[in-house]
């Protein structure tokens, strides 16, 4: 049987008691212990004594750890929201600025994508983030499922390009050695004379620079598809260039 879904964002935060903690100084307290020390480190014991203050005070705010690991994931959402995008200029440009901010955000906070998909983002600030680009593609004419679906692939290809070097890195402790890796690939392609002088020629010996041109890469090929895409419903109905003058969120 399947656990009962819940959020913590149904809930109206509890005023602080004596020991003064309230939920913004928890989850930065939180934020600060899974930056440093990762998931298994994070425990309502853990964090009570890293504010000075029993797990009983951080109950009184925060029910369980699930909650807790909600709240810290909704400051993921808000820095991603925070880094510039209100100066981008254009749908190219949002979604651009977007995906850069989300994979800077990850590799900072490797945790978050960890839980992207296993906890809800239901807060605040990951609302405003998905109202920020709702608005910017039906604003270059994107409309009904297509505006969530496009969204969607970008968050979606940010994902797959960088959780894996995440699972990379943890599973090896750190960064992995590319010598090492040059030369098992020397070892194993000898069958694959074409393959192998290629990655002799075109693999990076920095591979922070190569995980960023294949991430450019991606993104460029993705961004020109939507494009491509748009361009072609609009050729198909003419009417669908017309602004969404209808959108409730523009006449409150």
């Amino acid at each position: 049987m399947a656990d009962q879904f819940s959020s913590v964002w149904t809930r109206t935060p509890r005023p602080p008691r004596t020991s003064g903690l309230d939920r913004e100084r928890i989850v930065r307290a939180a934020v600060a212990i899974l930056d440093k020390e990762g998931l298994d480190a994070l425990s309502m014991r853990r964090l009570g004594a890293e504010l000075g203050a029993g797990a009983t005070s951080v109950y009184w705010h925060v029910a369980n750890k699930n909650e807790l690991l909600e709240l810290a994931l909704d400051e993921i959402w808000g820095a991603i929201d925070d880094a510039g995008l209100e100066r981008a200029s254009g749908l190219r440009g949002l979604l651009s600025t977007f995906a850069y901010n989300f994979r800077s955000a990850l590799l900072a906070h490797p945790w978050s994508a960890t839980l992207i998909g296993q906890i809800p983002s239901f807060g605040p600030q990951a609302f405003r983030l998905t109202e920020r680009l709702r608005l910017a593609f039906t604003d270059a004419g994107f409309r009904g499922l297509d505006v969530y679906l496009a969204s969607g692939t970008i968050t979606s290809f940010v994902l797959g390009q960088v959780v894996p070097l995440i699972a990379m890195e943890k599973a090896h402790g750190g960064p992995v050695d590319q010598d090492q890796v040059r030369q098992i690939l020397e070892q194993l392609s000898t069958d694959y004379p074409q393959m192998r002088a290629d990655y002799r020629t075109l693999m990076s010996e920095d591979s922070a620079l190569g995980n960023a041109i294949g991430f450019d890469f991606g993104l460029l090929c993705l961004l020109d598809g939507l494009e491509a895409r748009l361009h072609a419903q609009q050729a198909a109905d003419p009417a669908n260039t017309v602004p969404d003058t209808a959108d409730e969120s523009r006449h409150p």
